[in-house]
């Protein structure tokens, strides 16, 4: 049997995306629980990282990160 990754390494693809009024970049992509670490980029505050489910991005943002 294949062993599965525990997560999977982003952050040079610079994948960027927009909630709301904040810039979203993605980081790190777990398979095994469908999750991604992201860090929200703000304009007059630090960055904060934070984990969502896959299901909360957008599609053209899924179809990069190709799951299967």
């Amino acid at each position: 049997m294949a062993k599965k990754k525990k997560s999977i390494d982003l952050t040079s693809q610079e994948i960027l995306f927009h909630i709301e009024t904040t810039l979203c970049k993605v980081i790190r992509f777990y398979p095994h629980n469908m999750t991604v670490d992201i860090i929200h980029k703000y304009k007059t505050k630090e960055k904060q990282q934070q984990n969502i489910p896959f299901a909360y991005l957008p599609k053209n943002i899924k179809r990069l990160i190709k799951p299967n």
